[in-house]
C-alpha cells in the first residue's frame, strides 16, 4: 500500500513537470505567434459574426414566414387576391426582401405582388422552387445571392398552397465586413496591451495549481479513494466489508464516520425496498413489476418447450360504485377480501406453479401452467366468478359487485408477454361486455369486435354536436279513456354512413365509456324544452308528462337531482311533468343509495318510475323500500301474454301488487288490439307500444295532442 502511495505521489509530479514545460513552451509560442493568433481570431470571428448575422436573418425571415402563412390562409382559401396582393406588397417593402411568392400546392404562382400579376399560374422553375413546394414545414434554403424562406399555407391539415420570401445577403455580407473590421482592430490594440499579464498569470497559475495538488494529494485523495472502493462494495451489494473510521476532525473525517453510518442504513433500507418493490402494499400480493419480471422469465423457459401458459385477468365489476358511495376505506376494504377469495380459489385449483398479483386499481392478474392450463383455467374461472359474486359485507353493509375475467393462452394467442396482457385486457373487457361477472376466453376475433367498439365510441364523441343524434317521443295512452296523456323522450343516432344506429348498441358504449354523462343531460334538457312547448290547456291534473330515462352511471354520479333542477328552472316544465325511467338492475344495486338520491327527486315533485320492471328479480320489498310513482312491465311479458297463462298471470300480479301500493302501473311494447285490451281489463293504468303509436318528433307530437 505504501508503494502505491509513493507512486502515485511521484506521477504526480509528473505530471506537474510536465505541464511546467509546456506552460513554459506555450507563454514562448504566444510571444512568437501573436500575430497568427489574432488573425485566426480574426477568422473565428468572422465565422461567429457570420453565424450570428446567418441565425439572425434565419429567425427573422422564419417569423416574417410563418406570419405571412397565417395571415394568407383565409385570403388565399376564399381566393382573395386583393387581399393576397396587399399582404405581399406590405412583406416587400420590408428591408433586403427580393421578392414574395403565393403558390398553389403545385408550385403555380398565384400572386408576386404586382398589380398585373404577371407571373400568375406560371410554375416555380428555379433551383430553390423543389424543396419550397414539396415541404410540409417552415424551410430555409440558401445560396450565393439569396437566402430562400419557405412555409406551406394550411386550413386545418389540408394544405392550400405556400409562400416564399427571399432575402438578398449582399447588405448583409456589407455589415459584416464591417463588423469584422473593427473587431480585428480591437482585438489587436487588447493583444499587445495584455499579453506580459497573461504569461505573468500563467506563471501564477501553474505555481499554485502545482501546490494545491499536492496538498489535495495527501488530504483528500487517499481518503477519498478508499470511500470510493467502499462505494464500490456496496454498489456490488456487498454490504459485509470493513466499515470505514477515522479519528480526523475536520470535515474529511466526518464525511468518513457518516459514509459507515450511510453504508448501514442503505443496507437495511436495501432490503427494506426489495421488498416493497415486488409487494403490493395494500393486499400483500406480488405487484405489476414482480409479476412481470416473472412472466418473461417463465415465458424465455417455456419457449420451445412445447409447454403451455394461461393469465387470467380478473376485474372488479362496479368497484368505482364502492369508492363512490361508501368511500375509499371501504374500497381497500373491498381489495383485500377480494385478494383473500381469490387467494384461497388460486391456492385450490391453480396449482403449485400459480402466480397471482395485484395490477392496480381493481384487477388482478392469474398464471397458470401446472397440467391442462385451458381446462385449469376454466375450472380456477367458475371457481372466481362464482366466489366473488357472493356478497362482500363492508361498514355492516352488504354489497354484491362479481367480477368479469379475460383468459389467454401461450403460445395459441401469442408468444410475447406484452401481446398476451394486451390480449388478456381484451378479453376481460368482452367479458364485460357480454354482461360482467362472467369469463370470457380470448380470440382473434375480439380484436375486431374492440377495434369496432372504439371507433363507434370516437364517432360518438361530438354526435350530438354535429346534429346526428335526436329525440323522438312515443305516446303514452291511458287506458281508461285511449287518450294521450304523455309521452316517452327517445334518443336516436342517425350516422353518416352507418345510417340508423340501434340504441341498444351506441347507448351500451356510451354508458361504458362515460359519454352518457355528457349526453344524458343534454338528452334530459331537449326533452323539457319540448314538453315545455306542448299543449298547456289541459286540466292541471291532466298535464302531458314526459318520460326520460336515466342511466345507471347517472344515478351513480349524484348530482342528478342537481341536473333535473337546472333543467327545470331552464325550460319552466313544471316539476310534475316530467318523469324519470330508471331501470330496476340500476335501482336494486345500490338500494341505500338510489333510495336517498330518488327520496330528493321525489321531495320537488318529480315522478319516478322503474323501468323493465319483472326483469331485475325485484321483488314487493324492493318497492317499498324505494320510493316510485310507477312500473313499467317489461315487453317480454306483454309479448306472450295472449299465448302464455304464465306471462298474462304474472302481468296480472304486478298490477296488482302495484296498485296495492298506489303504484302506477304502465305496459310497454302493446303491439296488438288483444293486449290493449287484456290490459285494460286487468285495470293497468297506462300502455304505450306500436299499437298505439310510433315514435314520432317533437313537432309531430305536438300536432297530435292540439
Amino acid at each position: 500500500m505504501k508503494n502505491m502511495r509513493f507512486g502515485l505521489q511521484a506521477r504526480f509530479l509528473a505530471v506537474m513537470a510536465v505541464v511546467l514545460a509546456v506552460v513554459a513552451a506555450l507563454v514562448l509560442l504566444l510571444l512568437h505567434r501573436q500575430t497568427a493568433m489574432q488573425q485566426e481570431v480574426g477568422e473565428l470571428g468572422r465565422e461567429a459574426m457570420h453565424s450570428i448575422v446567418e441565425g439572425s436573418l434565419r429567425r427573422h425571415g422564419e417569423a416574417t414566414v410563418d406570419q405571412l402563412a397565417d395571415t394568407l390562409a383565409n385570403p388565399l382559401y376564399y381566393f382573395d387576391l386583393d387581399t393576397v396582393g396587399n399582404i405581399v406588397r406590405s412583406a416587400q417593402k420590408e428591408p433586403d426582401v427580393s421578392y414574395v411568392l403565393v403558390y398553389d400546392p403545385q408550385g403555380r404562382i398565384i400572386h408576386d405582388g404586382t398589380e398585373e400579376i404577371a407571373a400568375y399560374g406560371k410554375q416555380m422553375v428555379d433551383p430553390l422552387a423543389y424543396e419550397a413546394i414539396s415541404t410540409n414545414k417552415l424551410h430555409t434554403q440558401w445560396s450565393a445571392q439569396i437566402v430562400d424562406v419557405s412555409e406551406p399555407i394550411m386550413i386545418g391539415n389540408q394544405r392550400i398552397g405556400g409562400v416564399r420570401v427571399g432575402y438578398s445577403i449582399a447588405s448583409v455580407k456589407a455589415y459584416e465586413d464591417d463588423a469584422i473590421g473593427a473587431a480585428r482592430a480591437r482585438l489587436k490594440e487588447l493583444g499587445a496591451r495584455h499579453l506580459g499579464w497573461v504569461a505573468a498569470l500563467l506563471a501564477a497559475l501553474i505555481v499554485a495549481c502545482f501546490a494545491i495538488v499536492v496538498y489535495v494529494q495527501r488530504t483528500l485523495v487517499r481518503p477519498i479513494r478508499q470511500l470510493a472502493q467502499a462505494a464500490h462494495a456496496i454498489e456490488t451489494g456487498n454490504y459485509e466489508g470493513e466499515r470505514l473510521a477515522s479519528n480526523r476532525q475536520d470535515e474529511v473525517g466526518e464525511l468518513v464516520r457518516a459514509f459507515g453510518s450511510m453504508s448501514d442504513s442503505i443496507a437495511r433500507h436495501d432490503r427494506d425496498v426489495r421488498r416493497m418493490a415486488y409487494t403490493d402494499s395494500l393486499t400483500g400480493l406480488t405487484n405489476r413489476l414482480a409479476f412481470r419480471e416473472s412472466l418473461d422469465h417463465r415465458l424465455m423457459m417455456l419457449r420451445g418447450a412445447g409447454r403451455q401458459l394461461a393469465l387470467l385477468f380478473a376485474d372488479i365489476d362496479d368497484f368505482k360504485r364502492v369508492n363512490d358511495t361508501l368511500g375509499h376505506e371501504a374500497g381497500d376494504e373491498v381489495l383485500q377480501q377480494f385478494a383473500n377469495r381469490i387467494r384461497d380459489a388460486v391456492e385450490l385449483l391453480g396449482g403449485d406453479d400459480a402466480l397471482l398479483a395485484r395490477f392496480g386499481g381493481d384487477e388482478f392478474v392469474i398464471l397458470i401452467q401446472d397440467g391442462d392450463v385451458r381446462a385449469c383455467a376454466t375450472r380456477l374461472a367458475e371457481k372466481l366468478v362464482t366466489e366473488l359474486g357472493r356478497p362482500i359485507l363492508v361498514q355492516d353493509r352488504q354489497v354484491f359487485l362479481g367480477t368479469s375475467i379475460g383468459i389467454t393462452l401461450f403460445p395459441e394467442d401469442a408468444s410475447g408477454a406484452t401481446a398476451l396482457m394486451k390480449n388478456g385486457d381484451i378479453a376481460m373487457y368482452q367479458a364485460k361486455v357480454a354482461g360482467k361477472n362472467c369469463y370470457r376466453f380470448y380470440s382473434r376475433a375480439m380484436d375486431q369486435a374492440v377495434e369496432r367498439r372504439v371507433r363507434m365510441e370516437q364517432e360518438l364523441r361530438g354526435a350530438w354536436e354535429r346534429g346526428e343524434l335526436s329525440l323522438l317521443y312515443q305516446p303514452v295512452f291511458r287506458l281508461s279513456d285511449s287518450k294521450i296523456i304523455g309521452a316517452e323522450a327517445l334518443l336516436r343516432w342517425q350516422h353518416p354512413e352507418l345510417g340508423m344506429v340501434a340504441p341498444s348498441v351506441f347507448i351500451d358504449v356510451a354508458e361504458q365509456s362515460g359519454l352518457i354523462e355528457t349526453i344524458g343531460p343534454r338528452v334530459l334538457r331537449a326533452a323539457c324544452t319540448a314538453a315545455a312547448r306542448w299543449s298547456t290547456d289541459r286540466d292541471s291534473l291532466d298535464q302531458l308528462f314526459v318520460s326520460v330515462n336515466v342511466s345507471p352511471r347517472q344515478l351513480r354520479s349524484g348530482d342528478l337531482p342537481e341536473v333535473v333542477a337546472e333543467c327545470l328552472r331552464d325550460t319552466g316544465l313544471a316539476s310534475s311533468r316530467l318523469h324519470l325511467e330508471l331501470t330496476e338492475t340500476a335501482v336494486i344495486s345500490d338500494e341505500a343509495h338510489a333510495s336517498a338520491l330518488l327520496a330528493t327527486l321525489h321531495r320537488t315533485g318529480v315522478k319516478v318510475w322503474l323501468d323493465d320492471f319483472g326483469t331485475g328479480f325485484s321483488g314487493l320489498s324492493h318497492l317499498r323500500r324505494v320510493p316510485v310513482d310507477g312500473v313499467k312491465i317489461d315487453r317480454s311479458f306483454i309479448a306472450d301474454m295472449l299465448r302464455d297463462p304464465d306471462d298474462l298471470a304474472l302481468t296480472t300480479a304486478i298490477i296488482a301488487m302495484a296498485h296495492s301500493l298506489g303504484i302506477t302501473v304502465v305496459a310497454e311494447g302493446v303491439e296488438k288490439e288483444g293486449q290493449f285490451n287484456l290490459l285494460r281489463e286487468r285495470g293497468c293504468d297506462l300502455a304505450q307500444g306500436y299499437w298505439l303509436g310510433y315514435p314520432v318528433t317533437a313537432a309531430e307530437f305536438a300536432h297530435l295532442v292540439t
